[in-house]
């Protein structure tokens, strides 16, 4: 096990899970620009560590994240403009990495999100939430408009309908509306211990899991929201055919006929 702490993120790697903590509780883990920056070091890194096979994003605290940071902002005066385009290029990047890494991706939203924090919370393959917490865009209350790739994620997980209701009247969803609109994947019920100990054991699920064919997934179901059926079918056909001939299929087919569990992580990279 290794264990960096760089506030405010912190960062663990454990049985093939690295794990994100958003680690600046006392102010709601708002998105500053040293957050901002802490997040995509980390995020890059894990998706560039071979020993990692999964990554696990949380807050620390009541709130998963309050959004961006209000009082840098307004500190920043006639700067502010800067402080923004600072912080939504790393913030940015963080997204697509975690969006476009070769691993899955669990999210446990342990509270409250809003603003720049939705985009982190929902970019998850698996999202899971704590029962008090609650979703909402929250910028046009302050005179913003979204940021955080929320414009791309909401409008593809509820419907374009529900997304203009949300970004622009500020509508909160609860995690009981979130899992029946399709936002979230399920609710854990119990306290914050609940939640980290089951989306540790969903992450280490998918670490056990096959790292090759879980990449090619995740660039599928990417790539379809830009593609046409009949590209899509070739895109899928070429992939299948990679998987099936790879290490992890043939460790795969053989454990099927053998009647045993498959062991892809010896099967990495052979």
């Amino acid at each position: 096990m290794s264990d960096t702490a760089s506030p405010p993120i912190v960062t663990t790697i454990e049985d093939g899970v690295g794990k994100i903590t958003l680690a600046a509780p006392d102010k709601g883990n708002p998105l500053s620009i040293e957050l901002a920056n802490g997040l995509l070091h980390a995020v890059q890194s894990f998706a560039e560590d071979a020993s990692v096979r999964c990554v696990l994003l949380t807050g620390s605290g009541r709130f998963f994240c309050v959004g961006g940071d209000i009082s840098a902002m307004l500190e920043a005066a006639e700067k502010v403009g800067e402080v923004i385009e600072t912080l939504t290029t790393s913030l940015h990047a963080a997204v697509q990495t975690l969006l476009e890494m070769e691993k899955p991706l669990v999210t446990a939203v342990n509270g409250p999100v809003a603003g720049g924090g939705l985009g982190l919370a929902l970019c998850g393959d698996i999202v899971l939430c704590g029962p008090k917490a609650h979703f909402s865009m929250a910028y046009t209350g302050i005179g913003f408009s979204p940021d955080g790739g929320s414009t791309w994620l909401l409008p593809r997980l509820v419907g374009l309908r529900l997304a203009q209701e949300m970004a622009l009247t500020n509508r909160r969803l609860s995690s009981e509306e979130a899992v029946a609109l399709g936002l979230v994947t399920r609710v854990v019920d119990g306290e914050d211990l609940d939640l980290q100990a089951e989306a540790v054991k969903v992450a280490a699920a998918l670490a056990r899991g096959p790292v090759s064919a879980n990449a090619a997934t995740r660039r599928l179901l990417l790539d379809s929201y830009r593609a046409d059926p009949v590209s899509q079918m070739k895109r899928e056909a070429a992939s299948v055919k990679a998987q099936a001939t790879g290490p992890e299929g043939r460790e795969g087919l053989a454990a099927f006929v053998e009647k045993r569990p498959a062991d892809f992580s010896l099967r990495q990279g052979a």
